[in-house]
């Protein structure tokens, strides 16, 4: 039935409203009598569209009464002779997830969201740095700033890169965006035609997938391993099907939280030196690092120019300053500035030179300090309360940084079942199925977050994981650490 449904790219209605109205046709004649849609990503994969159109769709036959949702189970149609209220989407819903949107449960503990504690954000220092820009610029700071990025923060940002990472590009190179999701968006729109062949670590950021599918890619899957990205299973992959770049995240990969080895980065650049593809690196976490052990992104050992370095500062600094930048190598530089301009003309010129003044002021090096001495308690206490529930099965890598924990059930707990009874219990997760390529995979884990939290809701969440898996195993869980 919805393999007949036929969408126009070429029509000014949008795409999600015009599968809305087939959708609804097809419920209004009859064709469709109950039952369950497809899944956002089945249907966004028949139809070759993004999966936020069908999301939207399915919002728009929510809000009409045509169907409701379950958490965690899908999208129904709803019966002609029900007279249940209408439900709307369930926050913390799973088909959200799937393209990187991770809502939370009202009045819940927040295991899912890796967005920074708005207490650390550094109010003061960022408001001295807007006014002195409106004292010294007056006016001129509100006119658009060139297409490319303010120029003294793209000095700025060229430093910095020297500085925290020995990464030596020349102002010239750089691009300021309105976050790391536009700087993937803006990847898709320049390099990504249709059946283009992308690799992506499995599991991968679905905000990336989804970018990348939107374009019509075809998206293979690399396994991780315990080092990084599996390198012979890589090697095979890009003889087979040369691709057009690979999406990584070498330093606290999301979701599995794996910093590759000094020798895996180098495997990597070697092979896209070899076979001519680009690798797209993503970093957004690699200055939040406890370990003693040094962290250096791919971009470093780079010199051949084959790595574009996307970095967005919204995980660790204020994300409603939506500032972020991509190192672009400069046969690619002119097009994305085009797919730049074409998206928002240019990122707020007010922003940046606040954001520069703060670079420049050596603001950030206290920032980063202090935020790392703040997650690295939350982190310490999430780890020993997890270390805890070994005694139940679990297991997780140890990161030693970042913002998540990638967490193994036992193999008698279902991932998606579990966060369903989260759920219930007012507790947010993130099942690990979200973040695999295919929906079949990923039900033996699950990542938890400790970002919003304090050590009092940590403590409250480890209590409820703890309640469930005791009356799942049937077992009485000894904590080393006694419960606040």
């Amino acid at each position: 039935m919805f393999e007949s449904i036929k969408l126009d790219r070429n029509d000014t209605k949008p795409m999600y409203i015009q599968l809305y109205e087939r959708i609804s046709s097809l419920i209004d004649t009859g064709d469709i009598t109950g039952g369950k849609l497809p899944s956002i990503r089945a249907l966004a994969k028949a139809l070759d569209v993004n999966n936020v159109t069908v999301i939207s769709a399915y919002r728009e036959l929510e809000k009409e009464g045509y169907v409701y949702s379950q958490k965690g189970s899908g999208t129904f149609v709803r019966e002609k002779s029900s007279l249940e209220t209408p439900a709307s989407v369930e926050e913390g819903d799973i088909e959200l997830m799937l393209s990187g949107i991770f809502p939370l449960l009202k009045e819940s503990t927040d295991f899912a969201s890796v967005s920074p504690t708005p207490d650390l954000f550094p109010i003061e220092e960022f408001k001295e740095a807007l006014i002195e820009v409106l004292d010294r610029d007056k006016g001129e700071a509100f006119l658009y700033p060139e297409v490319t990025g303010y120029g003294p923060l793209r000095e700025s940002i060229s430093k910095f890169l020297n500085d925290n990472y020995s990464i030596k590009t020349p102002k010239e190179q750089i691009l300021i965006t309105s976050g790391g999701q536009q700087g993937l968006d803006i990847i898709s729109k320049t390099l990504v035609g249709q059946n283009d062949v992308i690799l992506v670590e499995n599991p991968t950021y679905p905000g990336a997938y989804s970018a990348f599918k939107s374009r019509g890619a075809k998206i293979v899957g690399i396994p991780m391993t315990k080092d990084g990205i599996d390198t012979d299973a890589l090697r095979r992959e890009v003889r087979k099907l040369s691709p057009k770049f690979i999406y990584l995240m070498p330093n606290f990969q999301s979701p599995t939280t794996i910093c590759y080895s000094r020798e895996k980065k180098l495997e990597v650049l070697k092979l896209a030196k070899e076979y001519g593809f680009y690798i797209i690196e993503d970093d957004f976490l690699t200055d939040l690092n406890f370990s003693p052990e040094q962290r250096k992104p791919m971009k470093t050992f780079d010199d051949s120019d084959s790595v574009i370095f996307i970095k967005s500062f919204s995980k660790i600094f204020m994300p409603g300053v939506r500032i972020g930048f991509m190192t672009l190598p400069a046969p690619l530089f002119r097009d994305i500035l085009k797919a730049k301009h074409s998206t928002d003309v240019s990122s707020s010129g007010y922003l940046q030179r606040a954001f520069d003044l703060y670079l420049r002021k050596g603001m950030w090096k206290d920032y980063i300090e202090k935020i790392i001495s703040f997650y690295k308690e939350k982190y310490d206490y999430m780890i020993s309360g997890l270390s805890d529930l070994k005694k139940a099965g679990i297991s997780f890598h140890n990161p030693g940084g970042g913002l998540s924990i990638w967490v193994r059930l036992p193999e008698d707990i279902d991932a998606v079942e579990l966060y369903e009874e989260c759920s219930r219990r007012k507790l947010a997760i993130v099942p690990g199925r979200v973040f695999y390529l295919d929906e079949s995979e990923g039900d033996e884990y699950i990542r938890l977050s400790f970002s919003s939290v304090s050590i009092p809701q940590i403590d409250e969440g480890i209590k409820i994981l703890t309640s469930i898996l005791e009356e799942k195993n049937g077992i009485k869980i000894e904590r080393y650490m006694p419960f606040l």
